[in-house]
């Protein structure tokens, strides 16, 4: 199942997005009682669907059936003011994730060896089609990133890697939009230190959507195509296959320094081809394939930036100059 947040008169409410359509659960359930024990009211926050999960799936099922045999509740995705499916309480985040990026930057003294652990929040959301700021005062190199986001569903602390997708609700998208000039710094020696919350923490610097997928359509997560465009150009793709640390093992990793619980999502890092390789200045080595085409630029004013992931779907947002 996808669940969407999208906007109504009354405020932002939970659905499903099934084909073309949003299916707005509680209409449905309006026009023909669906929840019990006043369940609906949870139906404005999708971190307390979450929570309430167990109770919730089969009702939400019965809905897109409903939806479907009677037409009621059901809006297009055309027509539909998406919004970030979930405002995290914490976005965990890990870096240096993949091979093939690692191989395209300067490096740290950790990439490779260990996630590069730094932490964005639900300031940093947006949703499908909101601008991504590029503020000029903070910085002349924005990149974007496409990155496989784990929604946490079961809270724990100290997760077994066996049974760490136990604790996984599902799975969405983000672009972990990042001020290059804020993040690489060179030391006078010619070698590169990071400087990770200024460079990855700041307003629209986590756009997330259109939906979060259930852990059940996603059996394995290391088995998922992802992919980005600037412009319409192929920038990045590759399996999450190529992960260096599995999707299991970064639970586990984030586990043991904070509890996880409903409403924290982690984002698992990003496969090579973006604008950073083709940055000579900033230790860039561009190494694509694929028919992937080396970023010319950092992003600008007006660029369409696309990211992708199979049975999940597209997450489109345009670059907006300004503060």
């Amino acid at each position: 199942m996808k669940l969407v947040n999208f906007q109504t008169s009354s405020g932002p409410r939970v659905g499903v997005l099934d084909g073309d359509s949003v299916v707005d659960v509680l209409a449905v359930h309006q026009a023909q009682p669906t929840f019990d024990n006043g369940a609906a009211a949870h139906l404005g926050s999708t971190i307390a669907v979450i929570q309430h999960w167990d109770s919730l799936r089969a009702a939400f099922a019965a809905a897109v059936e409903r939806s479907r045999a009677s037409g009621a509740g059901r809006v297009a995705v055309s027509d539909a003011r998406l919004l970030a499916p979930m405002v995290p309480t914490t976005i965990l985040c890990s870096g240096s994730n993949y091979l093939s990026h690692n191989q395209e930057k300067a490096n740290a003294d950790t990439s490779g060896k260990e996630p590069e652990f730094f932490i964005k929040t639900g300031d940093c959301v947006v949703g499908p089609g909101a601008p991504i700021v590029l503020d000029r005062v903070l910085t002349n190199k924005l990149d974007g990133e496409v990155e496989l986001a784990v929604v946490i569903g079961k809270p724990g602390r100290h997760i077994p890697q066996e049974k760490a997708l136990e604790h996984v609700f599902g799975y969405t998208i983000v672009n972990d939009v990042t001020a290059r000039d804020r993040q690489v710094r060179r030391r006078p020696d010619g070698s590169y230190w990071y400087e990770l919350g200024r460079g990855k923490f700041f307003d629209s610097s986590a756009p997330m959507g259109p939906c979060i997928t259930t852990a059940d359509e996603i059996p394995d997560p290391q088995d998922v195509m992802v992919r980005s465009w600037v412009n319409g150009e192929l920038r990045q793709i590759s399996s999450t296959s190529q992960m260096i640390w599995s999707v299991a093992q970064l639970v586990h990793f984030f586990s043991v320094n904070v509890t996880l619980k409903p409403g924290m999502v982690i984002i698992t890092g990003t496969p090579s081809g973006t604008a950073w390789s083709t940055d000579k200045e900033l230790g860039g080595r561009w190494s694509g394939t694929d028919g992937m085409v080396p970023a010319t630029g950092y992003l600008k004013d007006g660029d369409v930036v696309v990211c992708e992931i199979d049975r999940i779907g597209r997450l489109e947002n345009v670059v907006s100059e300004g503060r």
